[in-house]
């Protein structure tokens, strides 16, 4: 199982010194955190997408293929690649750079964001965020898997005989996944194309996450991709640790309560019984995380958010010492003893899946157009959703 950290990219005044950072140094922050993250042994650091303060992170594709050169073995991911609003050409073109350039070491998750604003910032329309997602990555695909691409859809101008470059990686696709909180047209598109999945479930119940998981798992299922219990989920959360529970809630408090992503509503008392926000120690850590296997049976990856609401830098590595020191190595014993031996230990690797693509015989082949690889149908046309 993977463990790692995500990155929202806020700029927060701490509210416990009134210092607030720059652009800058959050963004540089940002870099120091990652290159931490590597060198303590987590397996993940993914960026957000924002194009609005008090967030940073506009440029993923910039940022991960700068740490691709300082990294040596993370896995450098986005946890958000903003579907609805880039052109599937840029993004085709950017992703498959940035496969080139961290040679594999990367994968990426797509979603709507949760900014209304952003869509006519770049010319859509919110009330289209659905067919947006599911039109521009059935083109997305067809970029990354047919060398040449006659297309025309709803949302962009038509191409015509247009080739994206550089191609895939050893002419296989990056993988990807598709996160939501609330759709169930999203983990029906991961389903279909036999994608990722992964519930943020920051603000959410794991009633809810286990809920949007199962379906995903029963349709990946019926649409021909492996046992249910096969299909590859991810989820996020977030946590706080001191080597005592008291010590954690009274030094987290007030960053919680003034943090522009959820301070000044529900008290941190509800917070962390209702989501898994966990504020303790290392081993309530461990016992919250262990259980949400009971929920949403065994999974692949598990995403931390730890570096908002205005935690200083020195704060932030030490969570990621306490994480990948103390309670990443528990997890993953864990879930390895727990996991039955036909379950994906891990989400498919570069090398897996060139291996996978050989030994089918698909490596270089050209697709006929707007077909799915497995199915042979089109998602513009065949997705199916079952409420």
């Amino acid at each position: 199982m993977q463990f790692g950290i995500f990155s929202v990219g806020d700029v927060t005044t701490d509210p416990t010194t009134g210092r607030t950072p720059d652009d800058t140094e959050r963004v540089r922050n940002m870099l120091t955190i990652a290159r931490h993250a590597d060198e303590a042994g987590l397996d993940v650091f993914a960026t957000g997408e924002h194009h609005n303060p008090p967030f940073v992170p506009s440029s993923p594709t910039t940022m991960l293929g700068y740490l691709a050169g300082l990294t040596q073995h993370i896995t450098l991911s986005t946890a958000t690649t903003l579907i609805t609003t880039n052109d599937p050409v840029r993004l085709a073109e950017e992703y498959a750079m940035l496969q080139v350039i961290s040679d594999g070491r990367m994968d990426l998750m797509m979603g709507r964001g949760n900014t209304g604003p952003v869509y006519p910032w770049f010319g859509q329309d919110i009330r289209q965020g659905i067919p947006l997602a599911i039109e521009n990555y059935a083109l997305l695909r067809r970029l990354w898997t047919e060398d040449v691409v006659d297309w025309s859809g709803k949302f962009r101008t038509p191409l015509q005989g247009f080739t994206s470059t550089p191609r895939p990686l050893d002419g296989v696709p990056p993988f990807v996944w598709h996160g939501s909180i609330r759709s169930p047209e999203i983990a029906e598109q991961a389903a279909y194309y036999g994608d990722g999945f992964l519930h943020n479930a920051i603000f959410w119940p794991m009633e809810h996450t286990a809920a949007m998981v199962n379906f995903y798992r029963q349709r990946y299922e019926h649409h021909g991709h492996g046992q249910a219990d096969q299909a590859i989920v991810g989820l996020g959360g977030q946590v706080f640790m001191r080597a005592s529970s008291q010590a954690a809630w009274d030094e987290f408090r007030p960053y919680f309560d003034n943090a522009p992503v959820y301070g000044h509503g529900p008290s941190m008392e509800d917070f962390t019984r209702e989501t898994p926000l966990t504020v303790g120690s290392p081993q309530q850590v461990i016992d919250r995380y262990a259980a949400f296997r009971e929920q949403v049976g065994d999974y692949q990856r598990q995403l931390f958010l730890i570096d908002h609401a205005g935690l200083p830098l020195k704060t932030v590595l030490e969570q990621i010492d306490l994480l990948a020191g103390e309670v990443v190595p528990v997890l993953r014993e864990e879930a390895e003893k727990a996991r039955p031996a036909h379950v994906p230990a891990n989400p498919p690797s570069h090398a897996e899946r060139v291996a996978a693509a050989r030994a089918a015989g698909t490596v270089g082949e050209q697709h006929v157009a707007g077909e799915d690889t497995w199915t042979g149908r089109t998602a513009e046309d065949d997705v199916e959703v079952t409420r």
